[in-house]
């Protein structure tokens, strides 16, 4: 399996979202891009480590490419946004992706490029691409969230 990680605002839709990509095989939220080893959530939320809230993709290149996964990273966020996404405000919700090769790089500044270049945005994008350095997995309670969390909301309640 090839990987691929992405940072676009609050990891919790964005893992939804690539959950759903045909191909993808699995989906971890967690930190990168940031300055100190294993971050807790509470360090990564003061804005003081460097670390994005970041998805880590895991996908069969036989089924879906890179190419196809840098689509779903722009679509799901506006990369126009600096060191935010909505209403989630700091250099943690920063739109980044991080490349775990050479080849990843050259497709993601083509990418880039291309959309940067297609008008669809009334501002530049404010997208970094960045080498992938180490992937801080968040804490299990974040894996899922918004799964778990429609799961819960499903659940019949008893009244005593």
């Amino acid at each position: 399996m090839a990987k691929a990680m992405f940072a676009a605002g609050c990891f919790w839709g964005v893992e939804e979202v690539f959950r759903k990509v045909a191909g993808v095989t699995d989906v971890a939220v967690g930190y990168s891009g940031g300055s100190v080893s294993d971050p807790s959530d509470e360090q990564v939320r003061s804005g003081r480590t460097g670390h994005a809230e970041v998805v880590l993709v895991e996908f069969d290149q036989r089924k879906v490419d890179y190419d196809e996964l840098l689509e779903v990273f722009w679509e799901c966020h506006d990369p126009t946004q600096v060191n935010r996404q909505g209403a989630d405000v700091g250099s943690q919700y920063r739109s980044a992706i991080f490349t775990f090769d050479s080849s990843q790089d050259a497709v993601a500044r083509e990418s880039k490029h291309g959309h940067d270049a297609s008008g669809q945005y009334a501002r530049p994008i404010a997208t970094e691409i960045l080498p992938a350095g180490p992937f801080w997995r968040a804490a299990e309670h974040h894996q899922r969230y918004l799964a778990k969390r429609q799961a819960a909301l499903a659940e019949p309640t008893t009244a005593g």
